[in-house]
């Protein structure tokens, strides 16, 4: 069982034609709301592609039988939920331009309650965005831990950032967030990579990587007709998370990422288009050949050299 700690929230994704500057405006030509949050996002890949998951989130009187609550209940998604009655759940407003960059807006609502929650000890825990404390203290608890600062990181000082990265097995980042990092720790990006038995940096369309004691390896991104960017990292993570349970080997676990990936991002919505294990081994076997064969087991072993 997987257990993904951070966010549930509603997205709402908007359209510009570009970035207004400071003191201006700009024209929103399409919104849309959808499900999301960072957590709930890799949750549902990882219960999609048919591995068992728990979400450890936060939610608002507005959730209990919403259509969000359905929609995971249907996904065979496990719940497990601090529920703030008078609060609503965690809303995100999204701006991406022409270009494909992305600006977000993030309300926090009944997420304020990670602070004063006590943190969970738990077998294999991913933390993705949510309160730097108590993330830190899953860290501290967990077993085996990943973790991922996904759009939260501002909120994280260095003392924090030192102490997760202390007590992780596998540390996920873009390229901003490997350079904010870097930045904050004062270390190089190969010494950041060394803090932890096993990094992996996603770069957009320039694909990804991964650092392994003394392995490194880059896996290009597997060209699509992207709709929207928005939520292709949590699919990366998702389509990881899945496989490195299963005991793939890194680097066939970021080419499962990197497939899960690609799935993700030709509809607009982060949860709308995350792919069955059976869907992402055909576009595997197209791009990358057949996808390997895991012994009974082997999952466990794997968890126990990273």
């Amino acid at each position: 069982m997987i257990y993904v700690v951070g966010h549930t929230a509603i997205d709402h994704i908007c359209r510009v034609p570009a970035f207004p500057p400071r003191n201006g405006s700009a024209t929103i030509t399409e919104r849309k709301v959808y499900f999301g949050g960072g957590a709930a996002n890799i949750a549902a890949g990882i219960a999609r592609l048919g591995e068992p998951c728990t979400l450890v989130s936060a939610i608002g009187g507005d959730f209990p039988g919403s259509e969000y609550d359905r929609w995971q209940k249907s996904l065979g998604l496990n719940q497990r939920f601090f529920e703030v009655p008078d609060a609503h759940t965690a809303t995100a407003f999204m701006f991406t331009d022409e270009d494909g960059d992305q600006i977000t807006f993030f309300e926090w609502g009944a997420s304020r309650i990670f602070s004063d929650s006590e943190a969970p000890a738990l077998p294999f825990a991913h933390m993705a965005t949510a309160d730097p404390d108590f993330n830190t203290r899953v860290a501290e608890k967990a077993a085996f831990s990943t973790f991922d600062p996904g759009q939260d990181l501002h909120r994280y000082s260095r003392t924090q950032l030192d102490a997760i990265l202390s007590h992780i097995n596998i540390l996920f980042a873009n390229q901003h967030e490997v350079e904010s990092m870097c930045r904050t720790l004062g270390l190089s990006r190969e010494g950041l990579a060394a803090r932890v038995p096993l990094a992996v940096f996603t770069m957009g369309a320039g694909g990804s990587e991964y650092f392994h004691g003394e392995e490194c390896s880059h896996i290009p991104a597997i060209r699509v007709r992207m709709a929207d960017p928005t939520g292709a990292g949590d699919a990366y993570r998702a389509g990881f998370l899945a496989a490195f349970r299963r005991g793939y080997s890194p680097r066939d676990c970021c080419r499962i990422g990197t497939v899960t990936a690609s799935f993700a991002v030709e509809v607009t919505g982060c949860q709308n288009n995350l792919p069955s294990w059976e869907e992402m081994e055909t576009r595997f076997r197209q791009v990358f050949g057949d996808v390997p064969v895991i012994e009974p087991g082997a999952g466990e072993a794997q968890r126990s050299r990273v």
